[in-house]
């Protein structure tokens, strides 16, 4: 397996520049020891070099600074303790580019110092330490998002892969929140939101679903979807409580549920449709089934689930008393079919928590604010929840919520529309390329069968994709409980601008072979 150190001068990577974290100019680290090896030798020679697989140790002057990043390829970085004492802490990531399923190996070297000068280090000054991870994140690996992205920056591809816009949001929510924070509204907010975006939220939820919602008692503001999704199960889910998930899905959705010691049970959503299959779905419902989890318009497919399909499952839920989380991000980008709102059916909203966020819509998906909206009952434990994960959610970008929920129906209908022409560009290509693509109504995603172009699986499709081609996307086994049942697929988004659509397909297009 080929290695990679990245930052310092080893056996296995090159010297790069660094910066401080309080200064943006560069600054050159010149290392006194770079101690690192690829061989799997034992870590116990005596060789002046290190044969410890996946980890690095190297001593820095000036030995002042407290911080240092020095890598475009790897989550890397190094800290060091306080001028003041005699011993300094170095920490960094290694990353093995050539195994994306692998976590990055995290390791500490702590070496003796004397100030202003420089001291060799040896094998015998370092102490490594192990990873340390709490049971429940003991199957959980960092995320395919950060790995295939490193991976494409390392071989400069276009990235198709992570789901976020390459072009800003609207210019009157930017100036809406420039605003907010020159008018001092910079302090903590009320912890379950601003009430003029509980409002705001309340009055877009009425004009897209029908449903009259109490913004005081019924809404939580949230630190993006996610937050929202994080607070939903660990404030409602109890351990050993059965929470059913269709896949593919987005995987925070598992590791979620495993952090709250829900016993999760799959559904799997097949191609070319995805169609949910009730009788299945009904088969699987038992006594300690507590919720299902929604996603529409449906990450990766593209899916969005009909009104059949809908009724479907809400008359298995009030027959069973079971929840509903549904998670509505996409809801502003649905093409070719309806959005429905789970919580608009009948005899729905009691047991319904709908999750959506500013993000997708406005092309702002760094600013995280989402929101949550549920019938009192449960929101008293989502807001239990969300008070000890974030409590209160930025207040200058609250205030620019607002002036974005209150766009005119006009900024939808361009977003679609604008939408729609990229899809059409990615999905002609991919499709003149030698894809099967299956068709996607709604989000901003499409997924393709890679299989005619022979690889192995799907991460190895993707690997080829990005060092041969120069073009970056999502292996989907990741979103299957079983990664079998999605490694013939992967993912593109079309959330890029025009010309870089284009581009991505160009370089298919000249170096893609079958």
């Amino acid at each position: 397996m080929a290695q990679r150190c990245y930052g310092v001068r080893s056996t296995c990577g090159p010297l790069t520049k660094g910066t401080r974290r309080d200064s943006p100019d560069p600054v050159t680290l010149e290392p006194q020891v770079a101690l690192a090896s690829a061989s799997a030798a034992s870590p116990n020679t005596q060789n002046s070099d290190m044969q410890l697989p996946g980890t690095c140790a190297v001593r820095f002057t000036p030995p002042s600074f407290n911080f240092f990043t020095f890598s475009n390829h790897s989550p890397s970085f190094i800290s060091s303790s306080s001028s003041s004492s005699s011993s300094s802490y170095y920490y960094y990531y290694y990353y093995s580019a050539s195994a994306p399923k692998l976590a990055p190996f995290f390791a500490a070297a702590t070496m003796s110092t004397v100030p202003n000068t420089v001291d060799d280090v040896t094998t015998t000054q370092i102490k490594h330490h192990p990873l340390q991870v709490a049971k429940r994140l003991e199957n959980f690996k960092t995320t395919i998002f950060t790995q295939m992205t490193l991976l494409g920056n390392k071989y400069g591809a276009i990235n198709l892969g992570q789901g976020f816009p390459n072009f800003d949001g609207p210019e009157f929510v930017k100036e809406a929140a420039i605003q907010a924070i020159r008018d001092g509204k910079n302090q903590y907010a009320r912890g379950y939101g601003i009430p003029d975006l509980n409002t705001a939220i309340a009055e877009r939820f009425k004009k897209d679903s029908g449903l009259v919602v109490d913004p005081e008692k019924e809404i939580t503001v949230t630190c993006g979807c996610t937050e929202a999704i994080a607070a939903t199960i660990l404030g409602l889910i109890n351990p050993g409580d059965e929470v059913i998930i269709f896949s593919p899905f987005f995987d925070c959705y598992e590791a979620l549920l495993s952090m709250a010691g829900a016993k999760i049970k799959n559904i799997t959503l097949r191609p070319p449709d995805f169609a949910v299959p009730i009788e299945e779905l009904k088969s699987i419902i038992s006594k300690n089934t507590r919720a299902i989890i929604i996603n529409t318009p449906h990450n990766p497919t593209g899916k969005i689930f009909t009104r059949e399909e809908l009724n479907s499952i809400a008359s298995l839920c009030i027959e069973n008393d079971v929840l509903v989380f549904t998670d509505e991000v996409y809801d502003k980008l649905a093409f070719d079919k309806e959005h429905i709102s789970p919580a608009s059916l009948p005899g729905m909203f009691e047991r319904t928590v709908t999750m959506n966020s500013l993000g997708k819509t406005f092309s702002l998906t760094g600013w995280k604010i989402g929101w949550a909206i549920a019938p009192p009952h449960l929101t008293w434990g989502l807001r239990l929840a969300h008070s000890y994960l974030t409590f209160a959610i930025s207040t200058p970008m609250q205030w620019a919520a607002i002036a974005a929920l209150r766009a005119p129906d006009s900024y939808y209908v361009e977003l679609r529309r604008d939408y729609m022409a990229k899809r059409a560009i990615l999905v002609e290509g991919l499709e003149a390329v030698g894809f099967k693509v299956f068709p996607s109504s709604g989000s901003f995603f499409v997924l393709v069968d890679h299989t005619p172009f022979g690889h192995e699986n799907d991460v190895a499709f993707c690997e080829y994709l990005i060092k041969e081609v120069g073009v970056a996307a999502i292996p989907t086994s990741i979103f299957y409980l079983n990664p079998e049942k999605g490694n013939n697929l992967i993912r593109f988004t079309f959330s890029k601008d025009e010309e870089t659509l284009r581009a991505a397909v160009e370089r298919m297009k000249k170096k893609l072979r079958k």
